[in-house]
């Protein structure tokens, strides 16, 4: 089969950005009025909607999301199978510590203080703050803490169980404001993985008083009057809009422990795939910012509204780093996936290359990496041991023959479409992903593996499913990131230890990847910090076997391209202003602390 040729995967590429170019013919939206106290009324609103009382515009912040979980409308339990962050419900929960990525700072938040961990990393002390409650005004004491943290160990439907059970053996309240933590073995790493907001990991403190009622805690949908902890609370969910309003009463203001932030409403709405239609209405001023941007639509944005600027303003790469790398992830409980050779036949048919010079116009995107690139992560990428391994396994090496050869070894032969074929079956190797981030690189993929002989079936499946076809483990390949490694790289690998929660893929584990070997080296790589020497050995020998069994197949690093338009709201975070540090990234855990720091234009 001929390689695919340059002139082909930049057409691809071409299509696959048309829907994310703002069309000169995208349906004409009406712009936002100029006035700086345009009642909420005349703002979008869901229909039918609760009576609201009037929010000004300049007090008002609209923001674009994608995903179609506004269909869980009441969905407010953190315990609740279903529950997502990502639609703001990170507003209405309080986390024992926040950390920002760009100042490598942790903020205690609920907590008083750090955490204070024994010599050898087998207990850990939290104290609480004074003044923090419920917004029934039910103090938060380490009674909460306790029973977020034993659940967690206890019920295997949390998605964090996988990530408590192995390293608790018991929370204790020492008194009110006291917890303690004791672990099975060292776990220095517990309370930064776990207990600390970041990014879309990490998870907050539930009301005990509510939860340990309920029989089944997975089961309890929450409601828009369940006690919470958190800034804002909902007072309108439909399918296609979400609004959230200030809460004046929420501890933090009640103790001075923050200012009152000037956003005093948020309104979420559904966004569909035609993202020049979003575009748009960034342009137009009647929306504030959106899930993020192809680099294309970026730049046509930002030459059309000289109000809208990026995290690096309006010079490339337009975004920054996110901690999200993607990989083609396959299901190995599958009988095509379940064989290595397989999987190592798929990465060979990628040529990394390429795709940096045709979808990423020459930037270095590409990865063979499953965490980012941060500065520690770097580091540890640059090591001679891990040198040694990427030397042995050159996961980066493009080569179609060694492809082919490794499927003949695992039994397959090309039927008379080029495909390669056993017992009658293909290999089933469509792809799912969503159209507003992965319009550009999956087609492109796609292709590269039809040139290869992989059944990708009609191209790119970005239908509503996508998500579905993922945590259930259904036949394809997914395009999807790691939530994981910051520091160093021992979540990334603990996520593969993940199990599943029924028939979904816990904590987004779409591999399903089972290896005794494997978990106990990262239960043993869990005892020790980063820096240590025997913590560095292990991580190596993961790495190793990362790549002798090819989980996932790493792609790309991600970038966040997100649109802040200045025309109501100044100080988004930006590489010139990094305030407290937190990425710009308003469906993440810390998007609340993005909205607070928000001010009035003018």
């Amino acid at each position: 089969m001929n390689k695919l040729t340059r002139r082909q995967l930049l057409r691809l590429s071409a299509l696959a950005g048309t829907g994310a170019v703002i069309a000169a013919c995208a349906p004409a939206t009406p712009s936002a009025p100029s006035g700086e106290a345009t009642p909420a009324e005349q703002q979008p609103q869901p229909s039918p909607v609760p009576t609201l009382k009037p929010v000004p515009r300049n007090q008002t912040i609209i923001m674009g999301w994608t995903v179609s979980d506004f269909d869980n409308t009441g969905l407010t339990n953190p315990f609740a199978a279903g529950h997502n962050h990502q639609n703001f419900n990170s507003a209405l929960w309080d986390p024992l510590y926040y950390w920002a990525a760009f100042s490598d700072t942790v903020y205690p938040w609920l907590a008083a203080s750090e955490p204070e961990y024994n010599a050898d990393f087998t207990e850990v002390t939290i104290k609480l703050r004074d003044g923090i409650e419920w917004s029934d005004g039910t103090p938060i004491t380490s009674r909460d803490v306790v029973f977020t943290v034993n659940t967690w160990r206890d019920n295997e439907k949390l998605d964090y169980h996988s990530r408590v059970a192995p390293y608790v053996k018991e929370a204790v309240a020492v008194d009110d404001k006291t917890v303690k933590i004791i672990f099975k073995q060292p776990s220095p790493r517990f309370v930064f993985d776990v207990l600390t907001a970041h990014f879309d990991t990490g998870r907050p403190i539930v009301p005990a008083h509510v939860l340990e009622k309920e029989a089944d805690v997975t089961a309890f949908r929450g409601g828009l009057d369940m006690p919470q902890s958190g800034p804002y609370k909902v007072v309108s969910w439909t399918s296609n809009q979400k609004i959230l309003d200030l809460r004046e009463d929420w501890w933090a203001i009640k103790t001075g422990f923050q200012p009152v932030p000037e956003v005093k409403r948020v309104i979420m709405q559904r966004i569909g795939d035609d993202v020049g239609v979003v575009a748009q209405r960034i342009v137009n001023n009647e929306m504030d910012t959106a899930v993020d941007f192809r680099t294309d639509t970026i730049k046509s944005i930002l030459q059309q509204n000289p109000k809208v600027t990026t995290h690096t303003g309006n010079k490339e790469p337009y975004g920054y780093l996110d901690w999200w790398p993607n990989s083609l992830w396959m299901n190995h409980e599958l009988e095509w996936f379940s064989d290595a050779r397989v999987r190592r036949a798929i990465n060979r048919a990628i040529d990394r290359d390429k795709i940096d010079e045709v979808v990423y116009d020459g930037a270095k995107v590409s990865t063979i990496f499953p965490f980012p690139l941060y500065p520690a992560l770097q580091k540890f990428a640059d090591s001679p041991g891990v040198k040694a391994v990427l030397e042995k396994y050159q996961p980066r090496k493009f080569d179609l023959e060694e492809s082919a050869k490794l499927m003949e070894e695992a039994g397959y032969k090309k039927n008379a479409d080029g495909l390669w074929e056993k017992d009658g079956k293909t290999v089933p190797c469509q792809i799912s992903g969503f159209p507003q981030i992965h319009g550009d690189i999956v087609p492109v993929l796609s292709e590269m593996l039809r040139q290869a002989g992989f059944d990708t079936g009609e191209g790119p499946d970005f239908g509503p499913e996508a998500y579905n076809n993922m945590a259930e483990g259904r036949p394809g390949l997914y395009m999807f990131g790691h939530g994981a490694s910051l520091r160093d790289p021992f979540a990334v690998f603990e996520l593969f230890n993940t199990k599943p929660t029924g028939n979904l893929a816990g904590s987004n584990n779409f591999s399903r990847y089972n290896n005794p070997e494997f978990e106990k080296l990262v239960l043993e790589m869990a005892k020790y910090p980063a820096g240590d020497p025997r913590f560095d050995d292990l991580v190596v020998k993961a790495l190793e076997i990362y790549y002798r069994d090819m989980i996932d197949v790493p792609i790309i690093q991600w970038l966040h391209r997100i649109a802040y338009n200045q025309t109501y709201w100044v100080n988004w975070p930006t590489e010139t202003n990094v305030g407290e540090g937190y990425n710009g990234a308003f469906w993440h855990w810390t998007g609340p602390r993005v909205i607070a720091a928000l001010k009035k234009a003018g």
